[in-house]
C-alpha cells in the first residue's frame, strides 16, 4: 500500500510520521524548507505533561536534558503573591525548550526512521485524489509527482493543503500581542516561571500591564511582555528600556547584566478550521486551528491531532478503510480545540477589559490569576487536555462498565504494568504501537513469577477474550490503578485514552467496546460493501468465541 503524504516538516509533522511509522506505517515527508532550522532563542515551546511523554516515546531521547522542566510557578500582582506551586508527582512540571532545539531531535529521529522518508525543497502544488489513493505534485527541486494513501496538511497557519481543498478558516485576528525577548540572566527565582501583573514600575513604551518570566537552560529566559490592542510599533530602544526596568523592578539595584540573544513580537489569532478532513485529506496542527492567547500553547493541540490521528491511519492503512474510525478525527479533536478558544474567549473580556466594577469586587483578582494560571500550566477549560467523553468511538450501554479515578475518554494515569513477556513497564510506553491494550488489575501479581500468575485465576478466560477481540490488542497486568477495585479490566486507546473499565472479565462488554472503539463493523462495510457479508460472519464468530471464552467469568 502507498504511504501516507505528510505535508509539512515541522513538530506537529514529523511528530506524525514517526507515530506512524511506530504503527509499521511508512510515510513522505515534504519540506519546502531547506531540511534545517535556523536558532531562534525567542521562539520556545512549553509542553505539558502528556505532549512531553509522547515525544520522549517517538524519539527514544529525555527532553528535559535539551530544555527544562520548571521547579515551580508564582504569579504576583503588583507587589502581591497570588499564587506559588511547586512542581511534585502530584502537579507535573512544563516542559520549556526552544522550538529549533525540538524540531531538531524530531529531525533526527526521522533520519534514523527507515520508513520515513523527508523531500526537502518540495513545495505543494496540487493534489488529486481517487478511490484508490491520492497523487501530490511539487515543485522546486525536488518536484514531481508523488503518490500516497491518504495525505495529511501539517503545513502551518497559510496551509497550502487547506487552500487547495477550498476549507475555510475563519476566525479573529491579532487576538494578543507580546513583545519577546531571549536573554541570559540571573533572577532571583532560579529555574521558576513567573506571571507578573501590573507590576509596580513605570512601563516604557505601550504597555498592557503584564509580563511573564520562562527559564530555560543555561541560564536563559524567554520575556514575554503584554501589548496593548493596537499596531503601536516595538522599537529596539523600547525593548530594550522595558529590558532594563524590568530587571531592576525584579531584582530591586540596578540592572544586572544581561546577554540579550534574541527578540520578535508574537502575535496570537484564534482560528478553527470548518472541516478537518476531505476524503483522503486530512488537516492538523496550524493548519487546522490557531490558538494561544492567556498563556495557553497551540503546539501542544497540534501534537493531540497528530497523536489522534496516526492510530486511526494506521487501523485504515494495516485494516481497510474504516470511514466512522477517520471521521472520528475531526469530531474528536475539532470539538476538544473549539471548547478551549470558546473558554479562552469567554475569559479574555473579563481578564484584558481595563476598568469597570471588577477589580474591585473581593476575590476578582485571585479567580483572574486563577484563570492565567490554568492556562500557562495546561489545566483546566483553558489548557487541559481535555476528554473524548462525547465521541462517536464511545461504547454505548456497556451493562458491566464501573466507575474508576479516570472519566471514560479521558487520558489513563500512567501505572507500572506487567506485560505478556514478564517484564515490568509504563502503561504510556506502551501506546501508540497499534494495538488496544486490556489491563486487568490483579494486586499482588507484581511478586509473582509470570509462569504462576499467566495461568492463574482469570487470566486465561481474559487473555482468550482479547485474542477473540477483532482488532489486535495487548494484554497487561497492574497491581492497582487509581479508583479501580480488584479484577477490573481497563480499555484504553492507543492514543492512550479511557474507553471503559468494566467489574471484572466480560468478554460479551469487551467485545462491544473493543468494536466501537474502530469504528465499528459497519464502518468497514460502508467503505468495503464487497466484503461485507465475509466480515459480518468473522464478526459474529469471534463475539460468540469471546462469549464462550468468558462463560462464567463474572
Amino acid at each position: 500500500m502507498d504511504p501516507v503524504i505528510i505535508v509539512g516538516a515541522g513538530p506537529v509533522g514529523l511528530t506524525l510520521a514517526l507515530a506512524l511509522a511506530r504503527q509499521q506505517v511508512p510515510s513522505v515527508v515534504l519540506d519546502e524548507g531547506a531540511g534545517k532550522e535556523e536558532p531562534r532563542p525567542a521562539r520556545t515551546v512549553v509542553l505539558h505533561e502528556d505532549t512531553a511523554a509522547l515525544l520522549e516515546r517517538l524519539t527514544g531521547t529525555a527532553l528535559a536534558e535539551h530544555g527544562l522542566r520548571w521547579a515551580g510557578w508564582r504569579s504576583v500582582r503588583r507587589k502581591q503573591v497570588m499564587n506559588e506551586i511547586t512542581f511534585d508527582a502530584a502537579e507535573p512540571a512544563p516542559l520549556h525548550i526552544a522550538q529549533h532545539v525540538l524540531t531538531g531531535l524530531l529531525r533526527g529521529a526521522v533520519a534514523a526512521e527507515p520508513l520515513v522518508k523527508t523531500a526537502v525543497d518540495s513545495r505543494l502544488d496540487a493534489i488529486e485524489q481517487e478511490r484508490s489513493g491520492i497523487t501530490a505534485r511539487t515543485r522546486g527541486a525536488q518536484g514531481t509527482w508523488w503518490r500516497g494513501s491518504y495525505l495529511v496538511g501539517c503545513d502551518g497557519a497559510r496551509s497550502t493543503v487547506r487552500k487547495l481543498q477550498d476549507i475555510r478558516f475563519p476566525g479573529r485576528t491579532a487576538v494578543e500581542r507580546h513583545a519577546v525577548a531571549a536573554l541570559r540572566t540571573e533572577l532571583p527565582w532560579e529555574g521558576r516561571a513567573l506571571l507578573h501583573r501590573m507590576p509596580p514600575w513605570r512601563s516604557s513604551g505601550p504597555s498592557a500591564g503584564e509580563v511573564t518570566a520562562r527559564p530555560l537552560p543555561d541560564g536563559v529566559w524567554r520575556l514575554d511582555w503584554l501589548l496593548p490592542p493596537g499596531k503601536d510599533l516595538v522599537t529596539p530602544e523600547i525593548l530594550l528600556a522595558r529590558i532594563h526596568e524590568t530587571l531592576t523592578g525584579w531584582t530591586g539595584s540596578t540592572t544586572p547584566a544581561y546577554e540579550l540573544l534574541d527578540t520578535g513580537v508574537h502575535t496570537v489569532h484564534h482560528r478553527l478550521a470548518r472541516r478537518w478532513r476531505a476524503g483522503r485529506v486530512f488537516v492538523a496542527g496550524d493548519a487546522a486551528h490557531l490558538l494561544g492567547a492567556l498563556g495557553t500553547q497551540g503546539l501542544d493541540e497540534g501534537l493531540r491531532d497528530a497523536d489522534n490521528l496516526a492510530w486511526k491511519l494506521a487501523t485504515a492503512w494495516h485494516h481497510g478503510p474504516h470511514e466512522a474510525l477517520l471521521d472520528s478525527y475531526q469530531t474528536e479533536r475539532r470539538a476538544q480545540v473549539s471548547a478551549r478558544l470558546r473558554a479562552a474567549d469567554q475569559a479574555l473580556p473579563v481578564l484584558r477589559g481595563g476598568g469597570g466594577l471588577r477589580h474591585i469586587v473581593p476575590g476578582s483578582a485571585r479567580n483572574h490569576d486563577a484563570l492565567l494560571t490554568d492556562g500557562h500550566l495546561g489545566r483546566g477549560p483553558l489548557g487541559g487536555s481535555g476528554t473524548y467523553a462525547d465521541s462517536p468511538l464511545a461504547p454505548r450501554r456497556v451493562e458491566g462498565e464501573i466507575p474508576v479515578g479516570t472519566p471514560p475518554g479521558a487520558p489513563v494515569t500512567d501505572v507500572r504494568v506487567t506485560a505478556e513477556d514478564g517484564s515490568f513497564v509504563r502503561l504510556r510506553d506502551r501506546l501508540g504501537r497499534g494495538p488496544l491494550l486490556v489491563v486487568l488489575i490483579a494486586p499482588g501479581t507484581g511478586v509473582w513469577d509470570r509462569k504462576h500468575w499467566r495461568s492463574a485465576g482469570v487470566m486465561p478466560r481474559l487473555a482468550a477474550a482479547v485474542t477473540a477481540l477483532s482488532h489486535p490488542a495487548e494484554l497487561l497486568v497492574a497491581e492497582s490503578y487509581p479508583g479501580a477495585p480488584a479484577h477490573s479490566v481497563l480499555l484504553v486507546r492507543p492514543d492512550g485514552h479511557l474507553v471503559t473499565a468494566l467489574s471484572g472479565v466480560r468478554p460479551a462488554d469487551l467485545y462491544a467496546a473493543a468494536e466501537a472503539t474502530v469504528g465499528g463493523a459497519a464502518g468497514a462495510r460502508e467503505a468495503q460493501p464487497q466484503q461485507e457479508e465475509g466480515e459480518g460472519e468473522g464478526d459474529a464468530q469471534k463475539e460468540k468465541k469471546a462469549a464462550e471464552a468468558g462463560s462464567g467469568a463474572r
